[in-house]
């Protein structure tokens, strides 16, 4: 069996390849130029015919090494796929997500580790609705916003739709509730101090909205959420992510009726380098889990 070439020196014949010149062939090798040269000079030797011709304005493959080529950087494509995938099966994805994803992240992140306890997924969760991957360094991250540009690749999974929710409960011990003029007499639970979201929801349901004095503020929508889960009033709640509290009963929407904001919720990774196959498997799920639920809406 004939002896192989020594990998080091393949691995400098591809680079030498791609520049065919020494110089920058040792440059990207942080080696010297004699080394370089050394090392092909070695393994034309070992294969028994020339790689290069050298010419006087600089190299150029012979048809030898213009055959081997691109096996070689194959094989080393090769390797480097292999290195990737087993180095990814020994660590958890890290997840970044805002905090008023969690009532539908939540729950989907825990049927993923039981249906794929060999992919684990760490969270980390933000009130901040984007994501930089040149400070964050997250293999993947839930947005919301406008469709995502920049060196990222994005994956939709649903739109936001805004429809008022409240318990049950609230329901049968508060003032009449049919009309979306009644909200007025109601407790409102904002997502942000400046009440927009529930001007924004009266006007689209046909109701100038008045001064909408009283009610409480909270920074994030899931917090307002999580007061009118405790029958305190009645909040705004965005349709896909408070689709499990509607369907186990911890809310109930008043109204059939929901706004769409302009705004959507993306899942999305960096272009830098490519996905391992268990970040797409991961992101090809949570996009199927939110297309199931939007399309049930």
């Amino acid at each position: 069996m004939k002896r192989l070439p020594p990998l080091p020196a393949l691995h400098t014949f591809l680079i030498t390849a791609q520049c065919c010149n020494f110089t920058r062939a040792a440059e990207t090798l942080h080696i010297t130029q004699g080394a370089v040269s050394r090392q092909i000079a070695g393994l034309e030797s070992h294969l028994g015919y020339p790689l290069f011709l050298r010419q006087a304005r600089g190299l150029a493959l012979t048809e030898q090494g213009r055959d081997l080529y691109p096996r070689i950087q194959q094989v080393f494509a090769l390797i480097d796929e292999a290195v990737e995938e087993v180095g990814a099966k020994r660590k958890a994805l890290q997840l970044k997500a805002p905090t008023c994803a969690m009532r539908w992240l939540l729950p989907r992140l825990m049927k993923w580790q039981a249906e794929r306890p060999d992919v684990p997924v760490e969270l980390t969760t933000t009130i901040a609705y984007g994501v930089d991957f040149r400070r964050d360094q997250f293999d993947a991250a839930i947005i919301y916003g406008t469709a995502p540009g920049g060196n990222v690749t994005a994956h939709h999974l649903f739109n936001e739709q805004l429809t008022p929710v409240c318990t049950r409960h609230y329901l049968e011990r508060s003032a009449p509730l049919s009309t979306p003029a009644e909200l007025e007499h109601h407790v409102l639970l904002h997502p942000a101090r400046d009440k927009h979201d529930w001007e924004t929801w009266l006007l689209a349901a046909g109701h100038t909205p008045g001064a909408l004095s009283g009610g409480h503020h909270f920074d994030t929508m899931d917090l307002a959420l999580s007061v009118a889960a405790q029958g305190a009033g009645v909040a705004l709640g965005d349709w896909s992510l408070i689709g499990d509290d509607l369907a186990n009963g911890n809310l109930v929407a008043p109204f059939d009726f929901k706004v769409p904001t302009g705004g959507a919720y993306f899942v999305v990774y960096p272009e830098r380098t490519a996905p391992s196959p268990q970040l797409r498997e991961f992101s090809d799920w949570l996009v199927a889990e939110a297309h199931s639920k939007t399309a049930r809406a």
